[in-house]
């Protein structure tokens, strides 16, 4: 065969080649699995690095899927009808004590709902100060950092949120559980509950979609 011809079939060749050994463009995900609407199963991470800064450290999360997940992941029957996928994490101080846990519950691919449980002291008037960090640091990496700015509910921080929620509780029967609910922020709704159980006040925090 003349060698004049032979050429461009080689080059022609090697072009096919290297078409196929081009490796193609990953597929951006679609719109819908962009997670670009609230906070994802994710952010945990996010979370944990902010907490470790603290020296609260928070350990890797558990799936939960079996009966349990509505100890963990559920605070009324119909949010705990939309939850099939629930993880937990356990939280602890620098000196390796329990301080509660956060969790995240929704669907495999997306959460509905965070929530920080912090056990405090037997004083409802002692609050720790670790309520104060896990609060904070779970509204600014699920909602954002723009408290100062829109100062939701009134209230010029999430430190005066949580403060005037426990003056309330100080000043009420103790009976039953004190609930602060804060919108605004975000799209998320933002609850603070204060209860007394097993001589210890539990402070929760729940994020809702």
């Amino acid at each position: 065969m003349n060698s004049k011809i032979m050429i461009p079939i080689i080059v022609i060749i090697i072009s096919t080649a290297a078409i196929f050994l081009i490796p193609e463009e990953p597929s951006m995900p679609s719109s819908e699995n962009l997670y670009q609407y609230g906070f994802t199963f994710y952010d945990v991470e996010k979370i944990k690095t902010s907490l470790s800064e603290e020296n609260i450290f928070m350990s890797t999360p558990s799936p939960v899927t079996d009966h349990t997940i509505g100890n963990y992941c559920a605070i009324r029957d119909d949010i705990l009808s939309k939850i099939s996928y629930c993880t937990t994490t356990a939280i602890q101080g620098p000196d390796g004590r329990s301080l509660g846990n956060i969790s995240m519950g929704g669907v495999p691919d997306n959460p509905i709902m965070a929530i920080a449980l912090v056990e405090s002291s037997p004083f409802v008037n002692s609050k720790s100060d670790e309520v104060e960090i896990v609060f904070k640091t779970m509204v600014e990496s699920l909602v954002c950092d723009c408290w100062d700015e829109k100062q939701p509910g009134g209230f010029e921080s999430i430190t005066a949120w949580i403060d005037a929620a426990q003056i309330k509780y100080v000043e009420s029967s103790q009976t039953v559980p004190l609930k602060s609910t804060v919108t605004g922020l975000g799209d998320e709704t933002l609850i603070l509950e204060i209860t007394y159980k097993n001589d210890s006040y539990l402070w929760t925090l729940i994020v809702l979609k």
